[in-house]
């Protein structure tokens, strides 16, 4: 049962991104649901970050980035799963896996986090971005882009290609669209929005806010002027998708009925710094997020992945160019833990997951595969 006294207190919780990016904007919706305060702290769409850099001696590019107290966690599947680990419905605050009426025994946790991670983050993701218009490419943006994805861009074929992207588009809501409408409310067969909800939610909303020219001076960093205009409307509207189209309609409605509990702060303020530096670390039992089981201590063995190892960990796909490297201090079947070799003005442990990246040793122990 919820506590009836309202959220307990908590350390600073801090979100790192850009007001642009879908990836920060997911995290937000997630903070909303669950009626987390935090604060927000707008950084560069492209690098340098030197708020990141020397702030946390963190070289990863990707964005964004959650603090909660000292322990920093990278990329939005780690991010919101700590999220509904240290703020518990029990503790007053909101879940993004709510029950589902009459099927008590169905847990669909692995199926939002799958539909999150390998369908909208990624193929959905692709397709979004491929709405872009070509304006963004020409700028400084489209040459940032062009070195996180290891190969330049052409803006002229990427203006040519939003057609094809918008049929690819059409197609994934086809398949997505018999599973909406005739009384079902959300994603899934919850009574309230789940994380499934979230992650259709946040790259339809952005596809359709970004190819409409909204959001592009912020993207570029001032390259390109926002537009007006509805490029996605010829196949996204009520009357080719009824049933996604209420389902997007209610779910903003439920979203404005949520207190927005984001204070938007300074990058040059101090206060949070100080906030920061005067929280402990999690203690070494609490250090992982909990999942369903331990870690393949000799799977990990034989690639000499061990506690105090020196490791480098870098996406799998874009961004490798950008490793981590520290010590190993925590290590779990989904989850490892660094302390970076420099350190920079706080103290802090770095959180990644384990899929989608690539964790190293590099300090001649072990396998290099």
């Amino acid at each position: 049962m919820a506590s009836t006294t309202g959220p307990k207190p908590h350390p600073p919780v801090i979100l790192f991104g850009y007001d642009s990016s879908p990836f920060t904007n997911k995290v937000r919706l997630v903070l909303r649901l669950k009626g987390i305060a935090f604060s927000y702290i707008p950084i560069p769409s492209m690098l340098p970050r030197p708020l990141l850099t020397q702030t946390f001696a963190l070289p990863y590019r990707k964005i964004p980035i959650l603090a909660l107290g000292r322990d920093i966690y990278c990329d939005t599947s780690l991010i919101i799963e700590a999220l509904e680990h240290f703020f518990l419905p029990t503790a007053g605050y909101g879940t993004i896996y709510p029950a589902c009426p009459g099927m008590s025994n169905w847990h669909y946790k692995g199926v939002a986090r799958g539909l999150a991670s390998f369908w909208t983050d990624r193929p959905l993701f692709r397709i979004t971005t491929g709405l872009i218009p070509p304006s963004v490419w020409r700028t400084s943006f489209g040459t940032d882009r062009a070195q996180l994805i290891g190969h330049a861009l052409d803006a002229e074929k990427l203006g040519r290609k939003r057609g094809v992207q918008l049929s690819a588009l059409d197609l994934h809501l086809s398949v997505l669209e018999p599973g909406f409408g005739n009384g079902v409310d959300w994603a899934l067969a919850t009574k309230v929005p789940s994380l499934a909800d979230v992650a259709l939610y946040y790259q339809l909303r952005w596809g359709m806010d970004i190819s409409a020219g909204k959001g592009l001076y912020d993207l570029t960093g001032g390259g390109a002027r926002d537009a007006r205009g509805d490029f996605v409307g010829v196949v996204f509207n009520r009357e080719r998708f009824p049933g996604l189209w209420d389902w997007f309609r209610r779910f903003e409605e439920y979203l404005g009925s949520l207190p927005d509990r984001e204070m938007r702060r300074s990058g040059d303020e101090e206060a949070w710094k100080n906030d920061l530096k005067a929280t402990p670390l999690l203690k070494e039992e609490d250090m992982l997020v909990p999942v369903a089981v331990g870690r393949h201590a000799m799977l990990d063995g034989e690639r000499g992945l061990v506690k105090g190892a020196v490791v480098s960990v870098a996406p799998d796909d874009t961004g490798r160019d950008n490793p981590t490297v520290g010590t190993l201090v925590g290590l779990g079947v989904e989850e490892v833990v660094v302390e970076t070799v420099e350190k920079g003005e706080v103290d802090v442990r770095i959180h990644f997951p384990r899929l989608g990246f690539v964790v190293r040793r590099v300090d001649g122990g072990g396998s290099k595969l």
